[in-house]
């Protein structure tokens, strides 16, 4: 499986969303700076994420981003989803069906066991990703940034 790379673009803003403080916004143009990549493509990522009432955006001079909801109740799976979709990463297509060995017209009773096996996994991949939430991700780079970075970062996006 393959995500677009606006699922890491997504990942990445929201985390920097979820540490502004109370009250303010960031911009498009500072998180596309800021991350290196194409505005045009990660504002495509941002209004997924908005449509899907993560964060919310406004428009004008004092314009950008912030969190729809606390940090803690937005998980990376509800990130994923907005940008990827809702759909399951295996799709099924019965192809043991066209065995030449099979009676015409004999349909299995139960779904296939390959599927049930992949099925399986992408429920354990989204049970990962939804029990992993902003806050959580936010104490881990606490933990794993040295502090002169993150207020080094910090007061570079604030001043966008």
């Amino acid at each position: 499986m393959i995500l677009k790379n606006q699922v890491e673009w997504a990942l990445h803003c929201c985390a920097v969303i979820a540490a502004l403080p109370e009250g303010k916004r960031i911009s498009t143009k500072a998180l596309s700076e800021f991350h290196g990549v194409p505005k045009e493509y990660l504002s495509k990522a941002l209004q997924a994420i908005s449509q899907a009432g993560l964060v919310e955006g406004t428009l004008g001079p004092k314009g950008g981003y912030r969190l729809a909801r606390p940090a803690h109740e937005i998980s990376f799976l509800d990130i994923v989803e907005a940008v990827e979709g809702r759909r399951n990463t295996f799709n099924c297509t019965e192809i043991r069906g066209n065995n030449p060995c099979l009676e015409e017209k004999s349909k299995p009773a139960k779904p296939c066991a390959i599927a049930r096996v992949m099925w399986n996994a992408d429920e354990a991949w989204r049970d990962q990703l939804r029990a992993v939430t902003l806050m959580d991700l936010q104490e881990t780079l606490l933990r794993d940034i040295p502090r002169e970075e993150l207020e080094k970062s910090a007061e570079w996006l604030l001043s966008q």
